[in-house]
């Protein structure tokens, strides 16, 4: 009797505990930051730029032209935080002459609506149809971390780049967040999924995979099984020692070397 009495409460804190998880799981996946520096104060020389949604929002970013014949890299920022945080990535590629577009996602950086797996696949649309428009004849390039490596793979079956670079990749979000809450059935709770080992296969651009061999938010073996998982040309670089966040992964000058060396080869006439 003491047993099932016991089973009944761990099994009613479950119910609560999952059904918290339910109800504000997007709170607990989408961790915006609102607040932003000035330009001028962390990338003099960029441009304030705006790209309109086709659902009728204005995504707000920060643009530097590419030298010519250079490509332009869009960063697809991970799941917390803003572009602020993407300033010493961004600065670190427009040092090689490359163009770069820093922008937030619905509900992030002062930018009005709220995100979502369907509201996300729109805001990247709307971006690289705006570096289309503001650089065309140049390359361009998907650079999506975490979360955004999800949603720069999603975009990249339907308007293929020219390269794609996926840091700290997840297989999906249900495998992600099963890592972190092994305790529930995540993958039949989430509203959002961003099956990219399921769309990977569909890619049509060279992949870099490039993921930290410490990393505890996404662990390496699922970005392994995404680069195996990717069509030719490919590579993979595991920086060794590096967490999720670590700098030297997030924008370590390794990583970047490594980023350009494989957009030389790979986009040379």
């Amino acid at each position: 009797m003491r047993l099932i009495r016991l089973l009944a409460v761990i099994a009613a804190i479950a119910a609560l505990a999952g059904g918290g998880l339910w109800s504000l799981q997007r709170r607990l996946i989408y961790l915006p930051e609102q607040h932003l520096p000035s330009i001028d104060a962390v990338l003099p020389g960029w441009q304030s730029v705006h790209v309109e949604t086709a659902d009728g929002l204005t995504l707000r970013g920060w643009f530097r032209t590419p030298r010519p014949a250079a490509p332009v890299v869009i960063v697809f920022n991970g799941n917390g935080g803003n572009r602020a945080g993407r300033t010493i990535l961004g600065a670190k590629l427009a040092a090689g002459g490359f163009g770069v577009l820093l922008f937030d996602y619905r509900g992030y950086g002062g930018n009005p609506g709220h995100p979502t797996e369907a509201g996300l696949a729109l805001d990247a649309r709307a971006v690289s149809g705006f570096v289309a428009r503001v650089s065309p004849g140049h390359p361009v390039v998907y650079f999506g971390e975490s979360l955004g490596a999800a949603v720069a793979v999603e975009l990249a079956t339907a308007r293929p780049p020219d390269a794609l670079i996926l840091r700290s990749p997840f297989t999906s979000l249900p495998d992600a967040a099963a890592v972190h809450y092994p305790f529930l059935p995540v993958g039949a709770m989430l509203w959002d999924q961003y099956p990219s080992l399921d769309r990977i296969g569909r890619v049509d651009a060279p992949i870099l995979v490039v993921a930290g061999a410490a990393d505890g938010i996404v662990p390496v073996d699922q970005s392994r099984r995404l680069y195996e998982a990717a069509p030719e040309p490919k590579d993979l670089v595991i920086i060794a020692g590096a967490d999720h966040n670590d700098a030297e992964l997030a924008a370590g000058d390794a990583v970047i070397d490594y980023v350009r060396g494989f957009l030389a080869a790979q986009l040379a006439d």
